[in-house]
């Protein structure tokens, strides 16, 4: 008897250790703990970039970042600044790729 409930407990202790590496883990659509916090840094520094630019100051642009590919959406005031806009972020560190979702107001 005792031996089956150690059995049990050691069955019910490798599931438990193996459930809390796979809920850390990446997927295709979920982002680890790191990734997370490494997409968190790479926002902010797209957001500091894109403010710190006089042309692109006034412009509604939304920034998300998803496993280093950094999405562009919201408007401003012209295709040129679209591609300012594209060319700043691929500029900052950590930045995989852009996705250009912006429109012209």
């Amino acid at each position: 008897m005792k031996s089956t409930t150690k059995r049990f407990s050691i069955l019910l202790l490798a599931a438990a250790a193996l459930t809390s590496v796979v809920g850390c883990a990446s997927t295709a659509t979920q982002e680890s703990t790191g990734q997370y916090m490494d997409d968190t840094a790479i926002t902010t520094k797209v957001k500091a970039a894109i403010f710190n630019d006089a042309s692109l100051k006034s412009a509604e642009i939304n920034v998300e970042t998803f496993k280093g590919v950094v999405q562009l959406s919201g408007f401003v005031n012209s295709a040129a600044d679209i591609q300012r806009a594209v060319a700043v972020v691929q500029g900052v560190s950590g930045v995989r790729s852009v996705k250009n979702d912006m429109r012209v107001k």
